[in-house]
């Protein structure tokens, strides 16, 4: 019975964000850009929004899975998902590139295993 699960979900607070930087599609857009590449994702689609008077929501469709991020730039806060089922893609190099172009103060992470529940299926 295989004993790993099918991927790894890590959900990110980034706190201390400049409202600026989480207001602006383009740096935001840019920023998926960027840190999809250097993390070797295969991209599919990324959808962006700009809200008003403020806020940015946008969404990675990767062949990994999804990359997701909602900004409240009046509260200097951000919240991302990353779900990654594959192997050649480096999560960490993303998340690092998220946190240099937001710099947060302060970053609450939560990962969680995928499809664990799966190799129960396969045993019934």
């Amino acid at each position: 019975m295989n004993k790993s699960p099918l991927g790894q979900h890590v959900i990110l607070d980034f706190w201390g964000c400049s409202f600026d930087s989480l207001d602006d599609l383009a740096l935001i857009r840019k920023m998926f850009d960027d840190a999809l590449a250097a993390s070797n994702a295969s991209v599919i689609e990324i959808v962006m929004h700009k809200f008003s008077p403020q806020g940015v929501t946008g969404v990675a469709a990767i062949a990994e899975s999804h990359v997701s991020i909602h900004t409240w730039p009046e509260l200097g806060f951000a919240a991302i998902d990353v779900f990654s089922c594959g192997v050649t893609m480096n999560v960490e190099n993303l998340i690092s590139h998220f946190e240099t172009i937001l710099q947060p103060t302060d970053v609450d992470r939560q990962t969680l295993s995928r499809g664990r529940s799966l190799r129960l299926a396969k045993t019934r």
